[in-house]
């Protein structure tokens, strides 16, 4: 009665094994639902998530650091026709980002508008040098009367630039060429970027995800729902977010879209690699050298070649002609040091040195929440300037040249106290969850082979026992 009673017991012990067993399996497809609805919750662009009060709020300091080209040669390039040869200057460093969104209006078809201000901080300690640096560099008003002023009228530039004493190339502070200095040709003013600090990057209306968390942070709106800049449908159109974040739940396997008013154009990132960001595994993704590939390369990038002859009939490659969202000006976005573009391009502008590390464009996103933890947006703007017969200073100038002006690098990283946050708040949680998850299958399986092994060898005794 004994042996039997032993028997029945470790049966039951068996059976209960089983029990929490599937208990743990049961838990797996309930704890990932229960996560993904949180984060699903939590994502949402609405007042009270996790999403809104990191998307409404000005967040995590963004610094731009830029590399001013200087001109090394001006006079061999004006009396011979040389190629310019250029060093780079910096890093320059600001912050920006630092201004909170305005204007920010929800909409019935969940959807919320907003404008994004405009401001830039020096930040001496993370600089090489002060504002007050002299750079030669391209005279602004020479390159682009070039290209926007018709041929039959290069007599009047000409004139213009005898009348004020100017060149191909002038000598201008650090601050007067990245945020504006009044120039005497134009009589107006005049940067790479000038008044920044006075202006929005918008109007955007944006998907909240409340109707479809897998629309969240996608751009419905930069200022009107096409570009307009391309004249094509393909290349007008707006895919994807801003960058900052993207739908949660993130396929490695699957590119992400994102548009950038800085180059006036939806891109795409493809995943390159898991790495740990403070504790955190996100994806890298990167650009790929397709983005800016010529259209003999990749047919896709057609409708973004309009000058056929600086173009060499839309062979070149690893530039972006923006002449049409940029009032005409021959401006050209690259990747830094020409990464990734025609040889040509190097040859025609010495002292460059692409490099794939410190040169392309990346974000870190986390794969749960889609956020994206650390980025480098790294683009360079150039100018174009060409031969003349009739203004003096680009006589000598034997073929068109893209010059490069200055290359940026702007970044963000969460801080230490957000990154701990993060953990506890989620992955923590997460972890703990998947521990439940799997110790309590641990458990009953072993609880069960111990139950079925002990039952073996009582019954073996038991029968033993029997014969004797």
């Amino acid at each position: 009665m004994g042996c039997c009673n032993r028997r029945c017991g470790l049966i039951a012990g068996a059976v209960v094994g089983v029990l929490v067993a599937i208990l743990g399996g049961i838990l797996i497809p309930v704890g990932d639902n229960i996560i993904k609805g949180t984060v699903k919750q939590e994502a949402v662009i609405e007042p009270g998530t996790t999403a809104y009060e990191n998307w409404a709020a000005a967040g995590v300091k963004v610094y731009r650091q830029f590399w001013l080209f200087e001109v090394m040669n001006p006079l061999e390039v004006l009396d011979y026709g040389a190629a310019p040869v250029v060093i780079e200057r910096g890093p320059y460093t600001y912050m920006t980002r630092y201004l909170a969104k305005d204007n920010v209006t929800f909409h019935e078809n969940d959807t919320v508008s907003f404008l994004l201000p405009n401001g830039a901080i020096f930040e001496p300690s993370m600089s090489v040098g002060t504002e007050e640096d002299n750079i030669t560099s391209l005279n602004l008003a020479v390159a682009g009367a070039y290209s926007v002023v018709p041929p039959e009228l290069h007599i009047l530039i000409d004139k213009m630039i005898y009348s004020t004493n100017s060149s191909l190339f002038q000598r201008r502070t650090v601050k007067e060429l990245l945020w504006g200095y009044n120039d005497p040709i134009l009589k107006q003013f005049v940067g790479f970027f000038p008044d920044y600090n006075k202006t929005y990057d918008g109007y955007y209306n944006v998907f909240t995800g409340k109707d479809d968390i897998t629309k969240v942070g996608q751009i419905d709106m930069w200022r009107q729902s096409s570009l307009g800049f391309w004249n094509d449908t393909y290349c007008d159109m707006i895919n994807g977010t801003d960058a900052s974040s993207f739908a949660p739940f993130v396929d490695k396997e699957e590119p992400l879209f994102f548009f950038s008013s800085d180059i006036c154009r939806s891109v795409s990132a493809s995943y390159e690699q898991t790495v740990n960001l403070k504790g955190i595994d996100v994806y890298r993704y990167s650009l790929l050298p397709s983005t800016l590939a010529s259209p003999v390369d990749n047919p896709d990038n057609k409708c973004f070649c309009s000058n056929m002859k600086v173009t060499k009939n839309c062979t070149l490659a690893g530039v972006l002609d923006v002449s049409t969202c940029q009032q005409g000006q021959p401006i050209y976005i690259s990747l830094p040091h020409f990464l990734h573009g025609s040889e040509s391009l190097v040859k025609d502008v010495l002292g460059l040195n692409p490099n794939e590390e410190h040169h392309k464009t990346f974000l870190d996103v986390e794969p749960t929440t889609g956020f994206t933890l650390n980025f480098a947006k790294r683009i360079q703007v150039n100018m174009m300037y060409g031969p003349s017969d009739v203004i003096t200073v680009l006589k000598n100038v034997k073929d068109f040249t893209i010059l490069p002006l200055v290359w940026l690098n702007e970044t963000a990283t969460l801080d230490d106290e957000t990154a701990d946050m993060f953990k506890k708040e989620l992955l923590s949680r997460i972890q703990m969850l998947e521990t439940a998850e799997y110790s309590l299958i641990g458990v009953g399986a072993a609880i069960f082979l111990m139950c079925i092994i002990a039952y073996l060898i009582v019954r073996k005794s038991h029968n033993q026992s029997k014969v004797a």
